[in-house]
C-alpha cells in the first residue's frame, strides 16, 4: 500500500474513533502532500511524500525550540505530539552505528577529505539515508569527521 493511501486510511480510522488531535494532524499531513501535488502538477510517490513529512517535522522541531524559549510548555507538548505522529509514517531510523558506517562508506566512495568535499559526501549519504536519518545531525557528524 502506498504511503499516501495508508495516511488516508488512518484519517478515516481517526474519524471513526473520534480522535480529534490525531485527525487534525493527519489532515494537515494530507494537505501538505496535496499542496505539493498541486504546486508541481504531479502525483507524489512514497519518496516524495517522505520528503514532505521530513519538512513538516523539521518545521515543528524549529517551533519547539522557539516555544521553549518563550516558555510555552503547552505548545511544546502539542508540537512534540505532532512530531511523533508524523514520524510514525517515516521509515525506521538508522542507528548511530549504521549512520557511522554509512558516513565512512560515503567518505570512501566520494573521496572526501576536506570541508570542500563535504557536499559530495552528503550527496552520497542523502541518496542512501533519505527519510531514515535527520540530515542536520548527519551533516554535523560528517563535519566532525572531516575536521577531526
Amino acid at each position: 500500500m502506498a504511503l499516501k493511501d495508508r495516511i488516508t486510511e488512518d484519517m478515516k480510522s481517526a474519524m471513526k474513533a473520534g480522535e480529534k488531535e490525531r485527525l487534525a494532524t493527519i489532515r494537515m499531513i494530507l494537505a501538505g502532500v496535496k499542496q505539493r501535488e498541486v504546486d508541481e502538477r504531479i502525483q507524489l510517490d512514497d519518496a516524495q511524500v517522505i520528503s514532505v513529512l521530513e519538512k513538516m517535522i523539521k518545521t515543528r522541531r524549529e517551533s519547539v525550540t522557539q516555544f521553549q524559549a518563550g516558555g510555552r510548555a503547552d505548545l511544546v507538548a502539542k508540537e512534540n505530539a505532532e512530531i511523533a505522529l508524523i514520524g510514525a509514517y517515516l521509515p525506521t531510523q538508522l542507528s548511530d552505528a549504521e549512520l557511522d558506517a554509512l558516513i565512512g562508506e560515503a567518505l570512501a566512495s566520494s573521496g572526501a577529505t576536506t570541508m570542500k568535499d563535504m557536499g559530495k559526501a552528503m550527496a552520497v549519504i542523502k541518496a542512501k539515508a533519505a527519510g531514515r536519518a535527520d540530515m542536520a545531525a548527519v551533516g554535523a557528524k560528517l563535519k566532525a569527521k572531516l575536521v577531526g
